[in-house]
């Protein structure tokens, strides 16, 4: 299941594999580069499943839900590690009223809740609401 983005050149979108999320590419149309994903990615379980497997590099899980105010507090952290981590941490968002299998599968009981993976495996979790910095030292944490 790629991910698919626009081309911030000529628009045209792409699929980006799992595994090369945090990668350089290149635009199947125009050529240009694709820079590392920046931004948090939305995922259902075949997503997440795929990329939290594949990732070469740590993968940082937002569980959220939109009527969450800690959530919503937390959202411009969790865009901030994106972009700040780019090419080294990728970022997904799992909203757990869409996808309760997931924050189920991760005992989930209390969000905002992060979760840090590292090779398909879970490195880390905490329910709360934090700042980027604290998510950038878990992902500091479990890529070393």
């Amino acid at each position: 299941m790629p991910v698919v983005r626009s081309c911030p050149s000529c628009g045209t979108q792409n699929r980006i594999p799992a595994k090369h999320l945090a990668d350089t590419g290149r635009c199947g149309a125009c050529k240009a580069a694709l820079p590392p994903m920046s931004e948090p990615v939305a995922v259902g379980p075949a997503e997440f499943d795929e990329i939290v497997r594949e990732s070469k590099v740590p993968v940082l899980v937002d569980f959220w839900a939109a009527w969450c105010g800690p959530c919503r507090m937390a959202a411009p952290h969790v865009a901030q590690v994106a972009r700040d981590l780019a090419g080294r941490a990728v970022v997904l968002k799992v909203d757990t009223e869409e996808h309760p299998e997931l924050a189920s599968r991760y005992r989930v009981q209390s969000i905002p809740n992060f979760a840090v993976f590292t090779a398909g495996t879970l490195h880390f979790q905490q329910a709360g609401l934090v700042d980027a910095n604290t998510m950038k030292s878990w992902l500091a944490q479990a890529a070393s």
